[in-house]
């Protein structure tokens, strides 16, 4: 009966060695896991705070240019409508030109410049 015990009681802390072994080892597995988890996510946070910075200089660098677009549209849309006054100006200022020479030219007008007008040319004395 004695060697039934021991043996009872062998096989009772083998088999608490081997639960002991066991646990030990699933404690040793669910803090690795725990450990790569929280690295895992430290990694994934600094990758969510670096695209929303990059998203950011993104966003502020679009928003620059198109207000820069919308200055330069705005220049050039200023700088057409002066160059079309501009040139309805000087079409104007020639045909006044063409007009005065016309009249200067007429019959009209002929030999009435030396009457009116000094004569410009110096005269040698």
């Amino acid at each position: 009966e004695r060697t039934k015990l021991e043996k009872e009681e062998m096989n009772a802390k083998h088999a608490y060695d081997m639960l002991m072994q066991d646990l030990t080892a699933q404690i040793a597995q669910a803090t690795q896991d725990r450990e790569e988890k929280s690295e895992s996510k430290a990694k994934n946070l600094q990758a969510k705070a670096d695209a929303e910075g990059d998203l950011k200089d993104t966003t502020d660098t679009r928003d620059a240019d198109q207000q820069y677009l919308n200055d330069l549209t705005a220049t050039c849309e200023q700088k057409a409508s002066d160059f079309e006054s501009r040139q309805q100006l000087r079409a104007e200022e020639l045909e006044a030109i063409n007009k005065a020479i016309e009249i200067i030219s007429s019959g009209a007008v002929a030999g009435n410049a030396d009457k009116h007008l000094p004569s410009l040319a110096q005269q040698g004395t």
